[in-house]
């Protein structure tokens, strides 16, 4: 009998091929936008320092830059591991706290005043993040709760209305997008283009913001499952510390995996059911390959297939009345 081949052996890249492949495309790119390097925001998550290597390994450690942008509510490693991350590529840093742009926009009294509406006794003081349940055990629909946590230590959970959902959402975007100003503020003063560095699970899912991380004029891995960046993370000498740590938001003041906010399931797990997904591959060979059972698996295509729907305006370029071309004859 003939071993059939699993979906996580059929993710498995050769490093070399694809690194040159990638490689290749970055300088085709450049040389099209009339662009001398790279600009990258890095937050010492395994995505960002991906993107950075392969921009070092195709245009050399001077032609990119790479920006450390924290704020109040970032994970205290997150500027420990982007230091380390700049010093193993040995590129040029830019270190811009955007904590007192975010309060020159109100976004922490907007933010406190959404969780207020749920819980009225929350403070600047307190920490507290969105979640929400397994698609996997709840095959009802997804409604996000808030988990915040008060200076005793003591910890309340309780379910979003739309409203304070939507406030909270709209009050963390902001981070994104003024990151984002950053970036084109550096580009534009060297003459440099800006990476994003979605992967292809959160750029097939609708995992960015508009107009934030979403907003980019090269995206290099967007082609690549979680788990293949996480092969050439290691290909390429991306610090072991950095290739631990588990993927996170980095939005919310307390902890969050990606898990709890957004995904089904864990990303290797996730990405063997995306593939199935854009393969027709029946959903229980996947239950058999990841251990859930065949409902649980579809429950994930469904998810799938919603968050296609509902994020599909991310995606949207800007629309137009009429084709431009036809106002031109």
């Amino acid at each position: 009998m003939t071993h059939r081949q699993s979906i996580e052996e059929t993710l498995v890249l050769n490093p070399d091929q694809e690194i040159d492949r990638i490689s290749q495309r970055l300088v085709e790119l450049l040389r099209v936008m009339k662009r001398k390097g790279l600009v990258i925001g890095i937050s010492g998550g395994i995505d960002s320092s991906v993107t950075l290597a392969l921009a070092v390994k195709a245009l050399g450690r001077e032609r990119v830059l790479a920006l450390q942008m924290p704020e109040r509510h970032s994970a205290e490693e997150t500027l420990y591991l982007s230091n380390m991350l700049a010093d193993t590529f040995a590129v040029e840093r830019i270190h811009e706290d955007i904590s007192k742009t975010l309060e020159a926009v109100k976004f922490y009294k907007r933010y406190e005043e959404a969780v207020r509406q749920v819980i009225p006794e929350y403070t600047s003081t307190w920490k507290s993040k969105i979640v929400i349940p397994s698609v996997v055990d709840n095959p009802g629909y997804t409604v996000f709760s808030i988990i915040a946590e008060n200076p005793a230590g003591e910890t309340i959970k309780k379910r979003l209305p739309l409203q304070a959902y939507l406030g909270i959402v709209a009050a963390t975007n902001f981070k994104q997008r003024i990151r984002k100003m950053f970036e084109y503020y550096h580009a534009d003063c060297l003459n440099f283009a800006v990476a994003g560095t979605p992967n292809r699970l959160e750029y097939d899912q609708g995992f960015f913001v508009k107009l934030g991380d979403g907003a980019a004029d090269i995206k290099p891995i967007a082609h690549l499952y979680k788990t293949q960046v996480y092969q050439l993370a290691e290909y390429l000498g991306v610090p072991e510390e950095i290739r631990r740590r588990p993927p996170t938001t980095d939005t919310y003041s307390l902890p969050q995996g990606q898990d709890e906010f957004y995904f089904s399931l864990a990303h290797d797990k996730m990405d063997i059911c995306l593939y199935a997904k854009n393969h027709d591959i029946p959903a229980a060979d996947v239950a058999r390959e990841i251990g859930l059972s065949e409902e649980q698996v579809e429950r994930v295509f469904k998810d799938i297939d919603t968050k296609r729907s509902t994020t599909s305006y991310l995606h949207m370029s800007p629309q137009l009345i009429t084709d431009i071309d036809e106002i031109a004859h």
